[in-house]
């Protein structure tokens, strides 16, 4: 890609790169970019700003997110299962995306619910992260 190759030594750009790619794009491809970009050799999972851009941008994306299959949920929670052992804080956070649950229809209330109650029953789960999830479940 042109514009990467253009810019890829501007750390700030190529975040907004990966952000632009999953919250802006088609909501039928947005999970595929998503999962193409995480495997993306610019892409660390232990670089915050990178993660957040990215995997954050992918649930900006409303309609991809909450797809009705729960596949948008699935691929966050695996994220946040992952990125809890390196940064508890950032996992915690990354749960906020899931804390309007409630005002979805119930197919994706229980999909979301699902999701987040098998991430409670996660060995060594951070403090961190199994607040924010329990605060969620019990708003």
């Amino acid at each position: 890609d042109s514009f990467y190759e253009r810019w890829a030594d501007d750390r700030l750009v190529i975040d907004k790169w990966f952000m632009l790619q999953t919250s802006l794009s088609q909501p039928s491809k947005s999970l595929e970019i998503t999962k193409t970009l995480t495997k993306h050799s610019d892409f660390n999972k232990k670089n915050p700003n990178r993660f957040r851009a990215t995997v954050g941008g992918f649930t900006q994306n409303l309609v991809a997110f909450h797809r009705a299959d729960g596949e948008g949920y699935k691929f966050l929670a695996s994220w946040i299962k992952k990125i809890d052992t390196l940064n508890p804080q950032l996992a915690a956070r990354t749960c906020t995306a899931f804390q309007n649950w409630k005002q979805f229809d119930n197919l994706r209330q229980d999909k979301i619910s699902l999701e987040l109650t098998k991430l409670l029953k996660v060995d060594k789960l951070s403090k961190d992260t199994n607040e924010m999830i329990s605060r969620i479940l019990n708003n």
